[in-house]
Order: C-alpha cells, then structure tokens, then sequence
C-alpha cells in the first residue's frame, strides 16, 4: 500500500522560543548561546537591553539562529567568536533548554492528537505516519500546522512523501513555515536537483569522495554507474546510495523508541587545569552527574553502565566506561561510577570538554541500586561523604545542556 508519511520541523526552533519571550526581537538577527550572565537586563524604566555579539569573548558555539542571523552566514554549531565576526550587531541570548523541552512537549502533544503514529527524533522535529488517515495530504498538513501553533505560537515546516527519507528533505523545501507535498510519480525530478550533502546519512567525508567522483547531486548519483561507488564505498553503502538517488526508503515509522544512552557534556569557556582548576570541574562534574540521573527519573529508566568522555585541549578525546553490578538511577552511585571511569585516565592536559554517560539502559521496574555510597571526589583526590549538591555551573564557566543526539 502507498504510504504518506509525513517529516515536521520546528522552524528555528530554540530561537523560536526565545522570540515568544522577547517579541520585540522579531525581525531581528538572534544568536542564542551565550551565557547565562548575557542575559537581558532591565533598566529603571522598565526597557530590556540586549548582549550583542561583538561583545562576546569565550569558546563557546551558537546553539542556534533566527533567519535574519543566518542570512549573515550565523549557523549552528559555529564558534561564538567566528559569529561575532560575520554578525557583530546581532542580539545574543543564553539559551533556556528547560524552556524549549517545555515547547516541545506541547507540539507534539498537539499532533499526537490528530495523528498518534509518530516517531519522536528530537526536541524539535518528528516523523508522522498519515498513510491511514482520512483526508488529502495539503489540509492534514494544514490541520497539523495550525495545531502546532495554537499550542505553542510557533511556525513549523512539513514534508509528505511516500517515504522518511524523502519528507525530510522535502520539510526543508520551503522553510520556514511550509508545506511541501511530493507524489510518487514526482519522486525522481523533485529529488534530482538536490546536493548529496543535503541527505541524512552523506556526511562532509561522503560528500568530497562523491564530488571526486563527479557527483554532486542525486540526479549525478543516479545516473552513476555502480561500480566506481562499490569502489569507493563498499557494497553496502553503494546499494544504499543506489536507493537514495532513487528515492527508495523502506524504514518503517518507529512509534516506540528504546533508548539506548542518555548523556550530558559540557564545553568549557576556557581549558580547565585538572589541579588548578579542581573545584570548577569537580562541581561541574557532580553536576552533569546529578542531571543525567534526573534525565533517567524522568525517562523511568536505569543504566547498568556508566561512562566518561574527556577532550584535551589538543582535541584528543578519551572515553571510559564502568558496567555496575545492578541498574541505578541514583545520583550519588552514578558519580561515584563517573569517578572511578575518571580515575583511569591519565589526566596531563587541559580540559576542553566533559561529559557523563549511561547506556546499557532498562525499565524502572528492574532492581535499582539505590545505595550511593561514598561520593568519589573528581580526579581522584581522595573522598567525601557529601552527597552531590544541586550546584550548578560558575557564571561564565561553560556552556551545558543536552549532549548531540
């Protein structure tokens, strides 16, 4: 049976979020990423003054945009500095990570209520199975729209092919605030213009050796002869792009998800000293310690491994794991696990990045281990029998928030 399912993206969505706070910033180029110290003050009279990006001075990178900001060449991911360079005007804002989980249960809520089939792939975008629901595909697309923005003010884009792969790239098609439809018998000249670089799954790498290749979108790469890819690629990921500038997807649309990891890391404004800088990073990495175990209450899971992943100020990255003898979603007993992970690396750099793991995940109704313990101090320099506190990070010290993915 032919399918229509459906890809919804928020438009710009953390910045979205912020522009409902701060309507007057409408129209305006926003950068959001700074610091919780950058924000907005209010003077005697009432008014709200604004950071601007020429003032920001740190590592840290734009957590997202407004279009006006991307206009100027502002993307997500890029470094602050490399931002205020392009955008020196621009208005930057901290972000608020509890405010946009709040917007995006409210969207989603709102669709499930009119199509329940859905596949949760992030805070901000989601798949929707319409393949059994009445009605044509523009007023379902308009129906869901509306829904959205009623529950949370906010604009998002939809795709609706026959296929996952197909509606996320179709959802990008006329952002923001767009519907964008592709029948079946439309497939091969819609996607053919596109650049590979634009599919989920063809990363920057993917991209160059296809372009080596004299491939450089799916219309090239469907007219390619296979055995140069097979060459280039293996067989297996050959068949696949064989499928991509075919438009062919079989994925089914996942309604349940297990987890197979939740993670917190956080990037540091400046490298951090592993003993001059030993209270920053120890109260940083109670923290992420403290949050990942929030993130599994709230989840109703338990991790039966806990892990650790450092970046040096050279941009070597080392990662460690501890597998613990029962499930726990126990703050305490998840940094006492994080420690003893920390005590096995050798710590003779500067600290760019941490990050606190748990995977080997299950349900709550599994045995929890729940008895803490001794709370091991960060990087081995003896023990406490404090439990972790509700510290959270020094102003200006790092930016945290949910790990990538």
């Amino acid at each position: 049976m032919d399918r229509r399912i459906a890809h919804l993206d928020m438009d710009a969505f953390f910045a979205s979020v912020e522009l409902l706070r701060y309507p007057e910033l409408r129209g305006q180029p926003v950068v959001v990423g700074g610091r919780h110290d950058w924000a907005p003050t209010i003077d005697a009279q009432g008014r709200r003054h604004f950071a601007r990006l020429r003032d920001y001075v740190g590592r840290g990178v734009v957590t997202t945009s407004t279009y006006e900001a991307r206009a100027l060449g502002v993307f997500s991911a890029m470094g602050m500095m490399k931002a205020a360079r392009l955008a020196p005007d621009a208005i930057l804002l901290p972000a608020d990570f509890d405010a946009y989980r709040h917007c995006s249960r409210l969207f989603k809520q709102a669709v499930a209520a009119i199509a329940p089939r859905i596949e949760d792939r992030g805070v901000d975008e989601i798949y929707i199975d319409l393949t059994d629901l009445p009605g044509d595909s523009l007023t379902l697309a308009q129906t869901i729209k509306q829904a959205v923005r009623d529950a949370t003010g906010l604009s998002c884009s939809i795709g609706i092919t026959p296929n996952k792969l197909l509606s996320k790239l179709a959802s990008e098609f006329d952002k923001p605030d767009g519907i964008s439809i592709i029948a079946a018998d439309e497939v091969l000249d819609r996607i053919a213009p596109i650049a590979v670089g634009k599919v989920n799954g063809i990363g920057p790498k993917a991209t160059a050796r296809l372009q080596g290749l004299g491939i450089a979108t799916l219309g090239d790469l469907r007219r390619a002869d296979d055995a140069p890819l097979q060459a280039q690629f293996g067989t297996t990921f050959a068949s696949w792009l064989h499928d991509v500038a075919r438009g062919i997807d079989d994925r089914p649309v996942v309604t349940e998800r297990n987890p197979k990891s939740t993670s917190r890391e956080t990037t540091f404004e400046r490298d951090l000293h592993p003993r001059l800088d030993r209270a920053e990073l120890s109260a940083v990495f109670t923290t992420l310690c403290e949050r990942v175990a929030a993130d599994l209450v709230r989840k109703r899971l338990a991790a039966r491994t806990i892990g650790i992943k450092l970046r040096f100020d050279d941009f070597r990255t080392v990662t460690r794991d501890l597998s613990l003898d029962a499930p726990t979603q126990d703050a305490r007993r998840i940094r006492r696990a994080a420690g003893e992970c920390l005590r096995r690396i050798a710590l003779s750099h500067r600290l760019r990045l941490l990050g606190v793991r748990a995977s080997a995940l299950s349900d709550v109704d599994a045995t929890l281990d729940t008895s803490g313990g001794r709370q091991l101090d960060l990087l081995g320099f003896g023990e406490t029998d404090a439990a972790p506190s509700a510290i959270g990070l020094s102003p200006g010290s790092a930016r945290s928030g949910p790990a990538p993915g």
